[in-house]
């Protein structure tokens, strides 16, 4: 007999700047909305673990997302965007109903109970140039690889194969065009003390083995914001949602307690 997940997929018509996107979503569970962001190249397949975690889905409506030009959310047919170069912005990125936790935090204040920034940091200090990233000699197989090499050796081999497998999928540009606002765009260094953790409580997780955003970085990130809240995680890299799923509730469901509490009292 056939089994199905919790989650659901379906597609929402969202107008931004005057262009209509197609967005699909996945979603599962009741309660507090719980918007999931994906990592800059990737899409919301990442999240559907904790789709399927009933502790979470008892309080919380968590919502999946694939940014335009990710996945199942294809590019808009209203303009010709083959005729440039895909790049995404911090404007543009922050327009999509998505939690971007700390820079949604700061420009954002009170609109979202919280943020939890995973592998979050002031700021990324690296190559500006990633035009190798999207060149005819270098394949999606790289890019995989690349991914695959900041996981955790602990995790299980089978979901950080998995990991990288939705890295060998992307659309040619887009892993580029996504790090232009991860290495360029998002800098918070000098307005991260005015983040009003009063409005939004901000929690900053980071993954023992991550070396794009390292622990030293995440923990930079929390004393910059009054407030703010760090904690490490042993034994995960890069992506603690999907290459090691279990360990990862044992750090995130503290937390969305903790949230729910703060809004319950």
């Amino acid at each position: 007999m056939a089994r199905f997940d919790a989650a659901t997929g379906r597609y929402v018509y969202l107008a931004i700047d005057g262009v209509e996107y197609r967005v699909y979503f996945e979603e599962a569970g009741a309660g507090i909305p719980l918007l999931l962001q994906h990592t800059a190249g990737a899409d919301g397949r990442q999240w559907r673990h904790l789709l399927e975690d009933a502790d979470v889905g008892r309080h919380f409506r968590m919502i999946a997302y694939d940014l335009p030009y990710h996945a199942k959310s294809v590019p808009p047919a209203a303009v010709e965007w083959w005729t440039e170069e895909y790049r995404l912005t911090r404007d543009f990125f922050m327009k999509v109903p998505v939690t971007l936790a700390a820079d949604l935090a700061c420009y954002h204040p009170g609109v979202f109970r919280a943020a939890i920034s995973l592998e979050g940091s002031l700021c990324t200090p690296a190559r500006r140039d990633l035009s190798f990233l999207h060149h005819p000699r270098i394949s999606n197989e790289y890019r995989a690889g690349l991914m695959y090499g900041i996981t955790a050796p602990q995790s299980p081999e089978a979901f950080r194969r998995e990991t990288a497998w939705v890295y060998s999928q992307g659309a040619p540009g887009v892993f580029k065009g996504d790090l232009h606002y991860y290495n360029v765009d998002h800098d918070l260094t000098a307005v991260a003390a005015n983040i009003d953790t009063t409005k939004t409580p901000l929690y900053v997780l980071t993954g023992e083995y991550d070396w794009s955003s390292t622990p030293a970085m995440g923990q930079a990130l929390a004393a910059a914001v009054p407030g703010a809240t760090f904690r490490a995680m042993p034994g995960l890299g890069h992506f603690p949602m999907c290459e090691n799923p279990a360990r990862f509730r044992e750090y995130i469901l503290p937390v969305l307690d903790e949230i729910r509490t703060r809004y319950s009292d």
